[in-house]
């Protein structure tokens, strides 16, 4: 049911409207999903992001999982005048295998991490599953999910954050002045020890952040692959992920320089 009267807004979302709102945008028993998500633009639900956890495991049952990125980093630290007028956009710091304070995945997924029954992996960029085969999910990433045609849901957030998609990374050998673009330059990168930090850096030859994945986003769209509708406020979308992931190499594959927006000339001049 829509969730937009005056009883529902001082109340909050209930965890049947929820349910009813996940079946409704397509989710199924049984479903392989990588969830990305934001509470906050679901507006006020009672229970919290706990009460999400739930919905969500009623809906896939424990036939299906449930998958969420458990990356060990804080969530973007402040920055300075300095740090921004040297190309630094954004900045967070690692942490450590047991830390159990917020990070940067957002409540839900942090949540989600510490809840009964969820297999955490391991490294930095881990992901911690839930249900079926979820010590496999915890073990290879968003590969197994990709493997098993698995879902991807994400509830007010855009394809920006689509973990999976960095899959496609893996396959491909971008060009060696399309990595040099992209690195961040060797004097930040003695200041911000790379087992420390994670920097994000932008200068004339990059493109702002996400903007390429925003192409494979439109593309699918117009593919009709993606699912979109109302999870409480937020703006969602659900789609296999295999075909995206696949669509995001083919452009990696076929015309890097263009995907990225880097011309030839501009790099081999700099």
């Amino acid at each position: 049911m829509p969730f937009d009267s005056k009883i529902g807004m001082i109340m909050g979302l209930t965890k049947l409207e929820l349910v009813q709102a996940l079946r409704g945008l397509g989710l199924v028993r049984g479903a392989v999903v990588e969830v990305h998500s934001s509470l906050s633009r679901m507006g006020h639900v009672e229970g919290g992001a706990q009460t999400v956890i739930e919905a969500l495991m009623e809906v896939v049952g424990e036939e299906g999982a449930i998958v969420m990125p458990a990356h060990r980093v804080t969530p973007p630290l402040p920055l300075t005048e300095t740090e921004k007028a040297r190309g630094i956009v954004a900045k967070v710091r690692f942490l450590p295998e047991e830390d159990r304070s917020r990070s940067g995945m957002g409540v839900v997924a942090d949540t989600f991490r510490l809840t009964p029954g969820a297999v955490l992996g391991s490294d930095i960029h881990r992901v911690c599953a839930w249900g079926r085969d979820a010590s496999l999910h915890a073990q290879q990433g968003f590969a197994h999910l990709l493997s098993m045609d698995g879902w991807v849901l994400l509830i007010g957030v855009d394809i920006t954050r689509c973990s999976s998609m960095h899959t496609a990374e893996s396959r491909v050998t971008l060009p060696a002045e399309i990595t040099a673009a992209q690195r961040v330059p060797e004097e930040i990168r003695r200041e911000y020890p790379e087992n420390e930090w994670y920097i994000q850096y932008e200068d004339p030859l990059r493109p702002p952040p996400g903007e390429p994945w925003l192409k494979v986003r439109e593309e699918a769209e117009r593919r009709g692959w993606i699912r979109r509708g109302m999870i409480g406020h937020a703006p969602s979308m659900l789609f296999k992920g295999k075909p995206v992931v696949d669509l995001y190499e083919q452009y990696l594959r076929s015309d890097p320089f263009g995907f990225f927006g880097i011309a030839r000339r501009q790099v081999n001049d700099a």
